[in-house]
């Protein structure tokens, strides 16, 4: 399943965020480990991910249902408003759980303030889909 934006109006891509991939290969397919973009504000980092080649699975399609796109945020918490219930359940069956640990379909950049996004190496993309 790929994940479409949201449909909601997003500004422009002003906000720094650096991904870390522990292991790139399945992810995108080089070997670079760090992969520095920008987001608008209004986008989920799933979205923003997906937009640069970062193929971070996310089997629900990116609706929190399922942990499968768990990453940590090693810097810039406050650029997302605080997990919710939802997502605090889901996230405590995905395998690491740190107490940075977010899924990434539920942080919506909320500000300009730069992130830091830590892939973990078991996250990949099976089977990687072309969008439609």
């Amino acid at each position: 399943m790929h994940m479409k934006h949201s449909g909601e109006a997003h500004g422009p891509e002003v906000v720094p965020v650096k991904f870390i991939l522990e292991d790139p290969e399945p992810l995108t397919g080089d070997s670079k480990k760090e992969v520095e973009v920008k987001a608008a504000v209004g986008e989920t980092i799933l979205e923003v991910a997906l937009d640069h080649g970062i193929n971070i699975e996310h089997a629900c399609g990116g609706v929190c249902a399922c942990s499968t796109c768990h990453v940590y945020v090693e810097e810039g918490e406050d650029a997302f408003d605080e997990a919710e219930d939802d997502e605090l359940d889901r996230v405590e069956e995905a395998p690491g759980l740190q107490v940075n640990s977010r899924l990434c379909c539920q942080l919506k950049v909320k500000d300009e303030t730069p992130v830091v996004i830590k892939v973990p190496a078991w996250n990949r993309n099976a089977v990687k889909e072309v969008p439609h």
